[in-house]
């Protein structure tokens, strides 16, 4: 096959799906191919594993594997088939007659099919990641890594249209969900173990001058060997999108020269990376396709990969990087940046260890009528120009409410001031996207605490969506029972996703666009088109915005 198909992300050409040569995010339909090669190889692998037991060099490849296909991971060919290789010859190792699968029958089959099938892989893959990034800690969860073989294995079914399968396999998406919940809970206790409770800490988004290394993607383990590395050479380090949450931790903060954050969200990277005088780590995604004014100090390394670029093995040796930061030499005097809003400083470390501390406070404040609400904004952000809604609606949120954000979605709004409520500031970073987990313990309790359902709470999620790790934390809220949810979906892994999850959870749960007076029933329904062809015009056009918002509350949003 020549050409691609890709639909797993948001930023989707015409909000249809990627095909022909290249997808929006930069992939080419070569790499794009591989990775559906490299999926059908893990398949494979997990029928060789079936009811064995699997090795850890079998537990890693999985993982290794599911998280190489996320959105804006890896753009190298070459790299996707040798990993490919990897997890055939493991499998052959365990069982030769283990058989690949063609993820095509996925794409092609029926509607439902597909819709169930692809909320599973999609999910998986964005689990893989919060696995992953454990394992780097040296943190394990065997139930959490058998279902990995268990998930991919029932993708690899025959197409069954029974109502019995259907079931069956709704339930998959569900379980889904719920061992996401345990691996965000595996990887929150890696990070506090491993770096301690975050704390609340002002970050200044001001570059200091002399030489610098900013570090990007998720991956806290691979920032702590840099630093450790950086010590004493008279280079600085900054965070960048998601790494920000990285100075709330007691184990990080200590060093001295994790000075602060530079820029804002990963899809601004080609606009503030342009001639940036000192070289840019990315751990893991997102990276985006790399400009000429800045090629030459991009790094990469664990599971990211970008042709030409000079990728960091498994060593973790960073000389090339830190050598690249004394050649660059940095800014001559000391450089301001600002945030969306023109803030020049943001605030990180509310994560539920810190919260929960507050946890009396925070209750007497609500029952005095001081906190009359709270909100969390946040999710993947996206380049889309309607994504200024979320600003907005903090903006307007009234001065008696509490805002929590997560991921790089905050980054439309944690450098307003917002001010504060009794010495509590209005706006709460609690990390990264993996952190929703903090979120879901506050919430569980705040209500026992009212003596109330979660469902009952004044509580109102805004949550923007984007690739895969979106879509584990979506079948997480699911799985937990949140009600009287409404999804504004332009998102076209989702809206060809939704079929089966809009008919079989609770009533109580819609799924819509955003902006509109009714809902199109191929929004809801997954598309009875070929995946290769657009569906009508009036889901396509409905606008960029992508949000999942839940609210109980009869608060006026």
């Amino acid at each position: 096959m020549n050409k691609m198909f890709c639909f797993q992300c948001q930023q989707t050409a015409h909000n249809t799906g990627c095909e022909g040569n290249a997808g929006v995010c930069g992939k080419k339909c070569g790499t794009a191919n591989a990775q559906d090669a490299l999926t059908n190889a893990l398949i494979g692998l997990a029928r060789a594993v079936n009811k064995k037991t699997p090795s850890e060099q079998s537990d890693r490849l999985v993982l290794k594997g599911l998280f190489t296909t996320i959105t804006n991971v890896n753009f190298h060919e070459d790299n996707v088939r040798k990993l490919t290789q990897e997890i055939q010859a493991e499998r052959n190792a365990i069982d030769a007659s283990a058989e690949e699968y063609d993820i095509r029958n996925i794409w092609e089959n029926h509607e439902d099919i597909r819709s169930l099938k692809s909320l599973i892989l999609f999910g998986l893959r964005g689990m893989a990641a919060y696995a992953y990034h454990a394992l780097a800690l040296g943190y394990t969860d065997r139930d959490v890594l058998n279902y990995f073989y268990e998930a991919l294995a029932v993708l690899g079914e025959p197409s069954d249209t029974s109502k019995e399968n259907f079931e069956r396999l709704l339930s998959y998406v569900l379980k889904t969900g719920e061992v996401n919940y345990r691996c965000m809970e595996l990887l929150d206790k890696a990070n506090t173990e491993s770096y301690g409770t975050p704390v609340p800490t002002e970050v200044p988004l001001t570059i200091e001058k002399g030489p610098f290394i900013v570090v990007s993607g998720h991956d806290l383990h691979d920032l702590k060997l840099l630093l450790e590395q950086t010590n004493d050479t008279g280079i600085n380090i900054y965070t960048h999108s998601e790494m920000l949450p990285a100075h709330g931790y007691p184990e990080l903060k200590k060093y001295p020269h994790l000075k602060g954050n530079f820029g804002t969200a990963w899809q601004n990277q080609q606009f503030e990376f342009h001639n940036i005088p000192a070289p840019i780590l990315f751990t893991t995604n997102c990276l985006m396709p790399v400009r000429q004014s800045y090629c030459d100090r991009v790094f990469t390394t664990s599971i990211v990969s970008y042709p030409e670029l000079i990728h960091i093995g498994e060593e973790k040796d960073f000389t090339p990087v830190i050598e690249k930061a004394l050649e660059c030499g940095g800014y001559g005097k000391d450089h301001p940046m600002y945030g969306v809003n023109g803030g020049n400083t943001v605030m990180t470390g509310f994560a539920h260890g810190t919260v929960l501390k507050e946890a009396g406070r925070i209750i007497n404040l609500v029952k005095n009528g001081k906190i009359r609400h709270f909100f969390l904004i946040g999710g993947c952000d996206g380049a889309a120009p309607g994504r200024n809604y979320y600003t907005e609606f903090a903006k307007k949120t009234p001065s008696d409410t509490l805002i929590l954000t997560l991921a790089c979605g905050k980054y439309r709004i944690n450098d307003l001031h917002l001010g504060e409520i009794d010495g509590l500031p209005r706006i709460m970073d609690m990390g990264q996207c993996n952190d929703a987990y903090s979120a879901i313990q506050v919430a569980l309790a705040l209500a026992d605490a009212f003596h109330c359902s979660v469902n009952e709470l004044p509580l109102t999620l805004v949550l923007s969506w984007y690739e895969q790790k979106a879509v584990c934390i979506l079948l997480t809220l699911l799985y937990l029972g949140i009600r009287n949810s409404r999804a504004y979906t332009p998102c076209i892994c989702l809206t060809k996703c939704f079929g089966s999850i809009k008919r079989n959870v609770s009533a109580d749960t819609n799924f819509h666009t955003r902006g509109r007076s009714e809902t199109h029933p191929r929004i809801v329904l997954l598309l009875r088109n070929s995946p290769k062809q657009k569906p009508p015009a009036r889901v396509h056009d409905s606008g960029r915005r992508f949000a999942f918002i839940y609210d109980n509350s009869n608060f006026p949003v």
